[in-house]
C-alpha cells in the first residue's frame, strides 16, 4: 500500500505542524508521510520548521491574490501538483472556497480549539475562541478535528478531546493547555486514522474503525 502524501497548510508559527512532525518521527502517522508544507505568508515560522526537518516547503501568498476565488483556484492547482492525499490545516488562517473542497472531498482536515459546535465559525480563531469561552463561563473546553467543507467549521467531526477550564484562567493559559492536552494529541491521531483508512463518512457523520 503506497504511502499517503500529507500536505500541511500553515500561516504562522506552526506548533501543530511541529506536533505532526514529532508524531511522524515516532512512527505515529500510520501510512502517511508529510511531503509538503504550504504557507500563506512568506515569513511564517512554520517554513523554518519544515526546512529543519527536510520537508519540502512552498509559499502561496494570500495577499498576492485579489480575492478568495483566485487564491483558492491557485491552491487547488498546487495541491493537485503536490499529489496531496490528505490536506491538514495547521493554523491556516484562510477559508478556501468550494473549488478546493470539491476537488478534495473528505480529504481536508482542520483542528479547531473548541468543542464544536461551541465557539466556532467565521471569526472564531486564535485567542478570540478562548476569550469567548471564558466570557461564557464554560467549565470544559477542548479541541475538535473535523473535515473541512466550504462552510467554516461545519464539516463532519472526526475526534474531540475535552480540557478542563481552571479558576483564574486567562485566554493565553487556556489556549496553551488546549494545545498541549488536546490539539497536539488528536490532530496526529486523526491523520493516522485517515492514512490507515479507518475513517468513513456517512450521512454527514464519521464512523471510525480501530
Amino acid at each position: 500500500m503506497p504511502k499517503k502524501n500529507i500536505v500541511v497548510l500553515v500561516s504562522g508559527g506552526g506548533t501543530n505542524l511541529q506536533a505532526l512532525i514529532d508524531a511522524q518521527g515516532r512512527g505515529e502517522l500510520g501510512n502517511g508521510e508529510i511531503t509538503c508544507v504550504i504557507a500563506s505568508k512568506a515569513d511564517a515560522y512554520a517554513l523554518t520548521r519544515a526546512a529543519d526537518n527536510g520537508i519540502k516547503a512552498r509559499t502561496l501568498i494570500r495577499k498576492d491574490y485579489g480575492d478568495i476565488a483566485s487564491y483558492s483556484k491557485a491552491m487547488r492547482d498546487l495541491l493537485i501538483e503536490e499529489k496531496a492525499d490528505l490536506i491538514v490545516y495547521a493554523g491556516f488562517m484562510t477559508i478556501l472556497d468550494e473549488n478546493v473542497c470539491d476537488a478534495f472531498p473528505n480529504q481536508m482536515i482542520n483542528v479547531h480549539p473548541a468543542l464544536i459546535p461551541s465557539f466556532c465559525g467565521k471569526g472564531f480563531y486564535g485567542l478570540h475562541v478562548h476569550e469567548c469561552a471564558l466570557q461564557k463561563g464554560v467549565k470544559v473546553s477542548g479541541a475538535t478535528v473535523h473535515f473541512v467543507t466550504a462552510e467554516c467549521d461545519a464539516g463532519p467531526i472526526i475526534l474531540q478531546k475535552a480540557v478542563e477550564v481552571q479558576e483564574g484562567d486567562t485566554p493565553e493559559a487556556l489556549q496553551k493547555r488546549i494545545m498541549e492536552q488536546a490539539e497536539w494529541k488528536i490532530l496526529p491521531k486523526a491523520v493516522q486514522l485517515f492514512c490507515d483508512g479507518k475513517i468513513e463518512v456517512k450521512d454527514g457523520k464519521t464512523i471510525i474503525s480501530e
